[in-house]
């Protein structure tokens, strides 16, 4: 950070995601070693100075006002010093401010822009229609209610909140000032079922927070941008956001003395009867995701003799394959719910190497007992398995349904490794990676590209090469979900996707991405 941008935009840095208890406890502390209102002058001023370089960087908007809503709490208070700020600085300032503020820190803040002379209404700008009335302005703020709120918006809150989302869909420039109104910080859906504005850019205080990376966080933010106030946050936060920093160090060295065996063995076990297509995929990513041999065990009949694209991956029926020689294995894809899978499962759950479960192994260890029992003895004679549900398969496996698991993405995921002693990896938007010994991470890469056929296969593929690779079940599962994310990313910035993005086409990124960022020459 510099003087000119007392805020920074999280860029692969694995900062903490702060909960409201965490943030309530920090804000506490920090009161009390402050001066009155430093924080909020603190907050004010960054917003100030984020809305600055926007206008800098926008010359249409330069020219028209700013339009700012001041809800009645602190964020009000944010909203106004914000306003005194941009007023002192020339820019042209109109605050909303339909109930008055009323917290200590609240009224100074109004008191001071009153002094200044910052243009303060208590009834939003008039017009015939209502979404005109708003063309006037350049940009909108959403300065009514940051973390903490209990309810669902209603009243004129609602009703502005409502105009502000129209704006930013049809023509942008809309900032929210800490998080967006009614959102849940903590777990990125609207707070009490109801709605929550949906912003282009959002400047956060004290610390982002994992709400705003995952559920609905990340639409409704927009870009997000992060002032710390200068306060230091927690020792140990509870949840990080994923980055390479959290799992560069366990990547392989290649030096020149290596060879295919030094790079792990890996099997993708599934592709019952008419459903080879899966397994194929996640064996191909395997092979650019860095594993030295992959193999493809078929449970199923007809399946190819070799992948005519990627003859070296090795195909076989499962039938005589010897399992216990691998390495690693990715067991799930394709692979169906008969009896002989659950067989094929029970077998592999008690082989003593790491595996990752997805599809259709969790839908049968959601069903049978015995086959959960497997999985979580195994996490707790420390060799835990990786989960790759999608929200309807955790919920199934958490004998609840999906949008209880939506509602709190985060708590689910931690129930999840808990009840199965294993590393979790709850897919959506803000894939939450969780493990049984406590910790948590979001990941903040991937957009809808990913939202097809096929991409989870390819992500329980590069897992697997990673795990083959001798990276941990957690550092595997934290750089297979970045990476994969990232990869989308990449290719929709050139023009391939989001619409139209298919899984194979992730495989040769994600290649590149990890020759770029581990093994580029020095």
């Amino acid at each position: 950070m510099t003087p000119s941008a007392p805020y920074f935009t999280p860029d692969d840095h694995a900062i903490a995601l702060l909960t409201l208890a965490e943030l309530r406890m920090l804000e506490a502390r920090s009161a009390a070693a402050l001066p009155p209102h430093a924080l909020m002058a603190r907050a004010g001023a960054s917003a100030a100075q984020c809305l600055l370089d926007a206008l800098e960087r926008d010359p249409d908007a330069r020219a028209l006002p700013v339009w700012i809503a001041a809800g009645p709490g602190n964020n009000g208070g944010d909203a106004l010093v914000m306003a005194e700020r941009l007023h002192r600085a020339g820019v042209a300032v109109r605050v909303c401010m339909p109930i008055e503020v009323k917290p200590d820190d609240a009224r100074w803040a109004l008191d001071s822009a009153r002094a200044a002379g910052v243009a303060i209404e208590s009834e939003p700008p008039a017009s015939s229609d209502a979404s005109d009335a708003f063309d006037r302005f350049g940009w909108l703020v959403d300065g009514m209610f940051g973390i903490g709120l209990t309810r669902p918006l209603d009243g004129v809150f609602a009703t502005l909140a409502a105009h502000m989302t129209r704006r930013a869909r049809q023509s942008g420039r809309v900032l929210a000032l800490d998080v967006p109104s009614g959102l849940d910080s903590d777990t990125g859906a609207p707070v009490g079922g109801g709605e929550a504005l949906r912003a282009n850019a959002t400047i956060t205080f004290i610390g982002a927070k994992p709400g705003q990376y995952t559920a609905q966080g990340r639409d409704l933010c927009g870009t997000l941008h992060v002032a710390t106030l200068d306060v230091e946050p927690p020792a140990a936060p509870s949840i990080a956001l994923n980055a390479t920093p959290l799992f560069r160090a366990h990547m392989p060295p290649r030096d020149y003395a290596t060879n295919k065996g030094t790079f792990g063995t890996l099997a993708v076990v599934g592709g019952d009867t008419g459903m080879c297509g899966a397994p194929i995929l996640a064996g191909r990513m395997a092979l650019y995701g860095g594993a030295g041999k992959v193999h493809v065990a078929f449970l199923g009949e007809g399946g190819p003799p070799y992948d005519p694209p990627h003859p070296e991956l090795m195909l076989h029926h499962i039938d005589g394959f010897a399992l216990d020689k691998m390495d690693a294995l990715s067991i799930g894809c394709g692979m169906g719910r008969s009896d002989r899978a659950k067989k094929v499962l029970a077998d592999v759950l008690a082989l003593d190497m790491p595996k990752l479960l997805d599809a259709d192994a969790l839908n049968l260890v959601a069903q049978d007992d015995a086959l959960a029992a497997q999985v979580a003895a195994r996490g707790g004679a420390g060799d835990p398995c990786i989960l790759t549900p999608h929200p309807l398969e955790a919920a199934r496996l958490l004998g609840t349904d999906a949008k209880g698991v939506q509602a709190d993405r985060i708590a689910a995921a931690r129930r999840l490794s808990a009840r199965y002693a294993a590393v979790v990896v709850l897919k959506g938007s803000g894939t939450v990676i969780a493990s049984a010994d406590g910790r948590v991470a979001v990941n903040p890469t991937g957009n809808a590209g990913l939202a097809t056929g096929g991409t989870g296969d390819v992500l329980g593929g590069l897992i697997g090469a990673l795990l083959a690779q001798k990276l941990p079940p957690y550092e595997a599962s934290l750089a297979g979900v970045f990476l994969h994310g990232l990869a989308a990313e990449t290719l929709t910035g050139e023009g391939v996707g989001p619409a139209g993005l298919t899984a194979g086409e992730l495989a040769p990124q994600v290649r590149s991405l990890i020759n770029r960022r581990f093994y580029a020459p020095r």
